[in-house]
């Protein structure tokens, strides 16, 4: 009997030192805070992942995720700074940051967390567009409001030990009875911009061609000046081979005697019968007559 009795007692110590150990660790996983209360305070937050060890019946821990979130946000209604009206709809990734303020001040409930997110991201995205036309709006890229918007956001949910990694734009349109209207308008001043280009390089071309037809002519009147030069220096060079080359009077009675064959030839050139009426004192008669 007594043999049972050790035996029991036995394994019921076992069983509390099984018990003991068991509730005096625990598994930090990555990504992942572990506050550590004591009678109710928080003594400290594990952040490393690993097995601690805490005070067995004493001390509770508090498991809070550090992976990034993801959170839609509803739709909603913002005014431009020219009072048109757009729908926004856009998402966060958010993640707490500072677990003992979390704690502290949402008691680390995700859903209180999302309505501060939700706040002030919705302050964050009615004040950036508010400050912009809806022209310069629909015209900006995704990253200039993206982080204007999350900047803006992060400086009132700092508090709560949480941040949001950014908040990005799935949509942001206008209201349907307003879309035409804005089409409307922004292809007229896309066509505006166009004819102000066309014009300009219409305007650009004339003063190229402009520019091109007065260089042209100074040429040309340069290259006629340069041609009427040399047609004079060669009539003078003409007229100076001529003059040397009949400078006695038998070479200018042969000279003469070929220009009257050449006129000769010319008056009898050309079909049918020719008549030649010559005065008895003409040159060609002393040529014909061989005199």
């Amino acid at each position: 009997m007594k043999k049972m009795f050790q035996s029991a007692f036995g394994i019921v110590v076992v069983i509390a030192v099984l018990v003991i150990a068991f509730s005096s660790i625990y598994v930090v996983e990555p990504n992942e805070y572990a506050a550590v209360r004591q009678l109710g305070k928080i003594v400290r937050v594990d952040d490393t992942p690993g097995l601690k060890v805490k005070i067995p019946f004493i001390q509770t821990v508090q498991k809070i995720s550090g992976k990034i979130i993801i959170y839609d946000i509803e739709e909603s209604d913002v005014i431009t700074r020219d009072k048109k009206s757009m729908i926004a709809d856009n998402f966060v990734l958010w993640r707490v940051t500072d677990p003992m303020a979390y704690i502290r001040t949402l008691n680390a409930i995700k859903g209180r967390a999302e309505e501060r997110i939700d706040a002030a991201v919705y302050n964050a995205l009615k004040n950036t567009i508010s400050s912009m036309d809806q022209d310069d709006i629909i015209l900006a890229t995704g990253e200039k409001l993206t982080e204007r918007i999350t900047t803006a956001a992060n400086k009132d949910i700092g508090q709560y030990g949480i941040e949001i990694v950014t908040s990005q734009i799935k949509m942001l349109g206008i209201p349907s009875d307003n879309e035409a209207a804005v089409y409307e308008r922004m292809i007229s001043e896309r066509q505006n911009i166009a004819a102000s280009y066309v014009a300009d390089g219409q305007a650009e071309a004339q003063v190229i061609r402009n520019t091109t037809d007065k260089e042209a002519a100074m040429l040309k009147a340069e290259a006629e000046k340069q041609a009427a030069i040399l047609e004079a220096e060669g009539e003078e060079e003409y007229l100076r081979i001529l003059q040397e080359a009949y400078n006695s009077p038998e070479k200018a009675e042969f000279y003469e005697f070929m220009r009257g064959l050449e006129s000769l030839k010319s008056s009898l050139s050309g079909s049918g019968k020719k008549v030649l009426v010559l005065d008895k004192d003409s040159e060609l008669v002393d040529i014909l007559y061989g005199e």
